[in-house]
């Protein structure tokens, strides 16, 4: 059910678009500007599309272009004039929204960021990509866990970036943390396409989870995005979807959020997200409630190394010429060199 892609909206019903956005070429600041005012002008096409939606959601790369592109120059901040122009579209036009940019970080490689903005323009989520797609993306690995908000309707919503659905772990925590819906915003080519698809289906089942997922879409002459927007509901199935592949378009649906909350609540088999930490509750009272996982506590304790780690042949990005890093995580090039 998706209440033909919100244009029969029920009372409970959160409506969203996902902008398959045409992938830019994005080589100067003029540039950035550009792209900034068409996807605020895109801002208003949503609104107009559907009164009814809630949410618009731009994907990972929509400013900045499949670009590993680090200069100052294209890079962007929360109080630039990118995001000014979001909030006032957003306000304008009484709709909620989800953007990406590449965030200037003086102390070492931009964040690959993304925000959520209220109907009014004010920040609500903010987010930095955990896991960027090395080595391709330079990208600093984000440092502000996952957050997650109260959004239209009182819907608990993460977010999640591209590379970052690839691991179940990103998933649960939106899940622990309360996501009802978890957006996942990306700008795959074509060769992700099946794992794109079963991942995000798998994310919602298997945490009782609404997944709405969008892609950039198109060519810029070198690299083919796939669009390939897709809405999974809670029991893993896909309720709306893009895979025609066609530039601009705005794939939409109602999700029910109410209905999670109900799931989570009355499902016994297949409750995973709760029987995770209560396992074999049939045969102990409350379940086993430890943590069995190797993985986990390793970890934790700073000591996670895979049994073939000595043999993996990519652990930096030289292979995509970025030079090797010296810094470790938390250190700004000042620090590394001091």
């Amino acid at each position: 059910m998706n209440g033909l892609g919100g244009l029969n909206k029920s009372p409970n019903g959160v409506v969203l678009g996902l902008v398959q956005l045409q992938l830019p070429v994005i080589e100067t600041r003029a540039d950035v500007t550009r792209q900034a005012e068409r996807i605020a002008a895109m801002v208003g096409k949503a609104r107009r599309n559907m009164p009814g939606m809630d949410l618009v959601v731009f994907p990972e790369y929509a400013l900045h272009g499949l670009s590993m592109d680090t200069r100052d120059e294209v890079t962007c901040s929360l109080d630039g004039p990118e995001v000014a122009l979001w909030k006032a579209a957003c306000r304008e036009h009484g709709i909620w929204g989800c953007f990406s940019l590449m965030e200037r970080n003086p102390g070492g490689y931009p964040y690959n960021s993304g925000i959520i903005l209220d109907d009014k323009g004010e920040l609500k989520l903010y987010y930095r990509k955990l896991h960027p797609w090395v080595p391709v993306e330079p990208w600093e690995p984000g440092n502000l866990g996952i957050p997650v908000i109260e959004g239209p309707k009182g819907a608990k919503i993460a977010l999640i970036i591209c590379h970052d659905g690839m691991f179940p772990e990103m998933a649960r925590e939106a899940a622990y943390k309360g996501a009802e819906i978890m957006l996942r915003t990306a700008g795959y080519t074509a060769p992700i396409r099946e794992a794109w698809r079963f991942t995000n289906q798998a994310n919602a089942f298997q945490n009782l989870m609404v997944t709405a997922n969008v892609c950039m879409c198109g060519s810029n002459g070198t690299f083919d995005s796939m669009g390939e927007a897709m809405v999974c509901n809670f029991d893993g199935s896909i309720i709306a979807d893009g895979r025609n592949g066609r530039a601009d378009e705005i794939v939409t649906a109602e999700v029910r959020p109410d209905l999670v909350r109900e799931a989570r609540a009355h499902w016994a088999v297949e409750n995973n997200i709760y029987q995770f930490g209560h396992r074999g509750f049939t045969a102990v009272a409350g379940g086993a409630g430890d943590c069995p996982y190797t993985y986990m506590q390793d970890l934790v304790a700073g000591q996670y190394r895979l049994p073939w780690e000595d043999s993996v042949r990519f652990t930096d990005g030289t292979s995509c010429g970025f030079p090797k890093p010296t810094r470790r995580y938390g250190e700004t090039y000042k620090d590394a060199a001091e």
